[in-house]
């Protein structure tokens, strides 16, 4: 067993880590990628007490390999059943967590750059878009990383996400709230006070009754249309990743008719933020990249301010 897993394994009696499933199991199946980097995948069951699920998994990751984590999908965990609280919590880049089933509240809390799939079961009969599979408050304070929610996810949805990139099929009340980076495409209906204080990162919902104005906070944010080519390109990437990743056939029906889809998407991006992010572009076709492109755009944009404001 790795350095660091024996560390964890002294102190199971005094902390009850012995009832956790990655001090049970997922450290000594992960020993090849922890010591080495080798692949691994397992598939183990899961049940609603087995909370915060590849989080001890992946401190010791970060401990050994740092911040830069491994390759994607080195280590691969497949899960049946319904997974507790806190399902990859924290879990760095390259843990892949898989779930067929359900979870509970903060799935994806401070994710630093795992991947999560989460999707109904094989045999289920119902339609994946119409029903909860996730609970509250999932991808708290995101930093890096994917998601892919094959389902609608409870309130809170993404609050605080600061870079991770997520597909979900609908979400419950104040959904972006306080997001400040990353990008969140909802192929559904969402709650009300949608990006209430959102001042960064961007929100793709799929606004198929034209009803989706009546549930965002304008407070911050700005409702458009996604016309450049580029971020196009990107929206329908994370779709057809997200389609193939958890066999979501709404998300296959935005795809099959693309054309006429692209339209009812709504483009929730921050006022500031986008100001911000033009003066960027502007800066760059000076020449200047990098920090020196962020800090002249930065000052640009305190100008454009003093201006406006007088």
């Amino acid at each position: 067993m790795p350095e660091g897993s024996t560390r964890f394994n002294s102190k199971r009696q005094n902390h009850g880590l012995e009832e956790t499933l990655d001090v049970s199991k997922l450290l000594d199946l992960a020993v090849p990628a922890l010591e080495s980097g080798t692949g691994v995948e397992a598939s183990l069951p899961i049940t609603n007490v087995n909370r915060a699920v590849g989080t001890i998994l992946g401190s010791e990751l970060t401990r050994k390999y740092g911040a830069a984590g491994l390759p994607d999908d080195t280590i691969r965990l497949y899960f049946t059943g319904s997974a507790g609280q806190s399902l990859g919590a924290f879990v760095p880049k390259g843990i892949t967590i898989t779930v067929e089933g359900d979870s509970n509240d903060y799935v994806g809390k401070g994710l630093s750059g795992g991947k999560l799939i989460i999707k109904p079961s094989a045999q289920a009969t119902f339609a994946a878009e119409d029903n909860i599979i996730i609970g509250n408050t999932a991808l708290y304070g995101a930093t890096s990383g994917e998601a892919y929610i094959s389902g609608i996810a409870g309130e809170r949805f993404a609050v605080r996400n600061s870079g991770a990139n997520v597909v979900v099929e609908g979400v419950g009340d104040h959904g972006c709230e306080y997001m400040t980076g990353g990008r969140v495409v909802v192929l559904g209906a969402t709650g009300r006070n949608f990006a209430a204080g959102m001042s960064g990162g961007i929100a793709y919902v799929y606004d198929l009754d034209n009803t989706f104005i009546k549930r965002c906070n304008l407070e911050m944010v700005l409702l458009e249309r996604v016309e450049e080519p580029e971020e196009i390109a990107e929206l329908q990437g994370l779709i057809t990743r997200h389609t193939a990743l958890t066999g979501s056939n709404a998300g296959q029906r935005i795809l099959d008719a693309w054309d006429e889809a692209l339209p009812k998407f709504v483009r929730v991006i921050p006022k500031d933020y986008k100001r911000m992010m033009e003066q960027i572009r502007k800066v760059e076709q000076t020449g200047l990249t990098g920090e020196a492109a962020l800090m002249a755009a930065f000052e640009a944009n305190m100008r454009e301010l003093a201006r406006v404001g007088g």
